[in-house]
This record gives structure tokens, C-alpha cells and sequence, in this order.
């Protein structure tokens, strides 16, 4: 299966070179003018990579990023004609994972890209752990202090996506594309109710499944 990239630029010329590159060493690039694009791409998809002009109208590569670091982990590179250290720096304190000065060579972005998808791979392991919970990929199984706990396949899921994006405030709409698919035709209700099965399963650890009010729900320790 092809890793997915979502490219976000309002230049024509490099949306081509970047996708057409991209496309030929085997990704499947989705290819938005703008950060208003780029984000109503994201409230439905799901991407192994975004990539992200930083000088765009309307909605700018900040911008989307602020917006994709408020639910989201997926790496992102952000590219800019401008190659000054004070913008590095401030890319870096926002979430970006790497950033790219234009002109860039194609090969350099296809490594860079390359190697950031490994570390991200890396980082998410086979075993995830928080709290004295443990959630083992490979023979997908989940334990609570070492104790194994009945889950169903959906359960699973909400609660790998949690671990993977502790103390992130994620919407029951992401929640819902992320683990039911975005051509899901349910409503909501159906996330709340898994959320109530997944809570009386985790017991005394239930707590650790927060209510954002307004918003949806975050996984971590409360404050």
C-alpha cells in the first residue's frame, strides 16, 4: 500500500514537480492550492505525511500547522522561499518536523522525506505503553497491569489512536473518519457509545479518556 502524502502550495510549477516525483517513487500525492484546501482535505483524510507551503493566501503554512499540531501527530515538512534561521526556529516550536528552503532538489525532498518517515515509524513501535496500559501490535492485545482485556476490533482501534496522540484534543469527527472511515455514513453517537464500552473496560483507569467539552476527547493524565 502506497504512503500518502497531502502537498498543500499555491505554485503550480512545484505542485507539479513534487507530485509527478513523488508519484513515480511510488506515494500517492494529494495536491491542495491552498491552506484553506489543506485543511478541509484533513477533517476527512488521513495522511502518512502533509507537506506545507509556508507563504500561501489565505490560510498560510503556519496557520494549517497550528491547526494540524491541535489533533494531530502526522509529520509535517514545511518548504518556504525564504531561508532564515528566526522562521526555522519558529517552524520547529509550532511542530514542524522538517523544513525545506526553496529552491530544493527533488532527490533531497524524497530522502528528507524518506528518513522522516522512518523516525516516525520508529517512534511508533510495536508496543505502545502509558499508564499500565499495554498495547501490543503484533498479536494485537491489549493489557491493563499486565492483565489481558477483552476488546472489541473498534475498541481496539479508538484506543490505539488515543496512545498514539496522548494529550492531543481530538474531535468526534476525526474520531469517527480515523476509525470507522470517512465514507462511514453513522453519527456520533456511535463514537460516544464505543467511548463508554472502551471506559468501563479500562476500569480505574477510565479517567485517562478525558471529555473536552465542545470539542471531543483527549487521553492522558489529568493535570
Amino acid at each position: 500500500m502506497p504512503r500518502t502524502v497531502l502537498y498543500a502550495d499555491d505554485e503550480p510549477r512545484f505542485r507539479k514537480l513534487v507530485k509527478d516525483y513523488l508519484t513515480k517513487e511510488g506515494f500517492s500525492v494529494t495536491e491542495v492550492k491552498d491552506g484553506k484546501e489543506a485543511l478541509d482535505v484533513l477533517s476527512y483524510q488521513t495522511f502518512d505525511l502533509v507537506i506545507l507551503d509556508v507563504m500561501m493566501p489565505g490560510y498560510d503554512g503556519w496557520a494549517v500547522l497550528r491547526e494540524i499540531r491541535k489533533t494531530l501527530a502526522t509529520p509535517v515538512i514545511m518548504l518556504t522561499a525564504r531561508d532564515e534561521e528566526n522562521d526555522e526556529l519558529f517552524g520547529f516550536e509550532l511542530g514542524a518536523d522538517e523544513y525545506i528552503a526553496k529552491p530544493f532538489s527533488p532527490k533531497i525532498l524524497v530522502a528528507r522525506i524518506h528518513s522522516l518517515l522512518k523516525r516516525n515509524k520508529e517512534r511508533i513501535s510495536e508496543h505502545l505503553e502509558f499508564s499500565g496500559i499495554r498495547l501490543d501490535r503484533d498479536s494485537h492485545r491489549i493489557y491493563l497491569d499486565d492483565i489481558e482485556l477483552e476488546m472489541s476490533p473498534k475498541e481496539y482501534d479508538l484506543l490505539t489512536f488515543f496512545m498514539e496522540n496522548v494529550d492531543l484534543a481530538i474531535s468526534r469527527e476525526r474520531l469517527l473518519d480515523v476509525v470507522w472511515g470517512y465514507d462511514y455514513f453513522g453519527d456520533l453517537r456511535t463514537v460516544d457509545t464505543h467511548i463508554k464500552r472502551l471506559r468501563s473496560k479500562l476500569g480505574d483507569k477510565s479517567g485517562l479518556i478525558q471529555t473536552v467539552r465542545g470539542v471531543g476527547y483527549r487521553f492522558g493524565e489529568r493535570n
